[in-house]
This record gives C-alpha cells, sequence and structure tokens, in this order.
C-alpha cells in the first residue's frame, strides 16, 4: 500500500523543510525508508511474493544511490540524516 498524501505532507515537512519541497534529497530518503519498512513488513507475511521482493531491492538501490549522493554533497546533513532515521549503523 503506497504511502497517503498525509504521509508525504509530514514526511517532507520534518525532513525537507516544508511540504512542497518534494524535491529535498532528504525528504527522498526518508520517504523511501518509510516505503522500504512498509514493504518489508507485507514480505515477512508474504514470503512467497517475488515480484514485491524485487520492488524492494530496486527501492534499496534508489535510496542507497541518493544517501552516496549526500554523503559527498553534505557530509553533516547526511550522518545526521542516518541518525534520525536509523540506518547504517
Amino acid at each position: 500500500m503506497p504511502l497517503t498524501k498525509e504521509q508525504n505532507k509530514n514526511i517532507f515537512t520534518e525532513f525537507g523543510g516544508q511540504a512542497s519541497n518534494t524535491g529535498s534529497i532528504e525528504g527522498q530518503i526518508a520517504q523511501l525508508t518509510q516505503r522500504i519498512s512498509q514493504i518489508s513488513n507485507h514480505l515477512q507475511q508474504n514470503k512467497k511474493d517475488f515480484s514485491t521482493h524485487r520492488g524492494l531491492m530496486q527501492l534499496v538501490g534508489k535510496r542507497k544511490r541518493l544517501l552516496n549522493y549526500l554523503q559527498k554533497q553534505n557530509l553533516t546533513g547526511y550522518r545526521q540524516l542516518i541518525e534520525k532515521l536509523g540506518i547504517r549503523k
């Protein structure tokens, strides 16, 4: 199930500065993280859903590329974001 408009608005308000700033890297990473956690929960219950597993791997790869970009552009912002989201320990 995709994220609702309210969830997206809250994510971009918290991480992107304002709800209309949907292009911010931090907001996009936070949105992908939320979606990845939802799909992971789905796959724990539906172990044979291989097409969803492939989609999950694509989202993880996209988030990884965005995190690498953020790390090169803004190291302090990168460190704050991964600590706030609880990823890449």
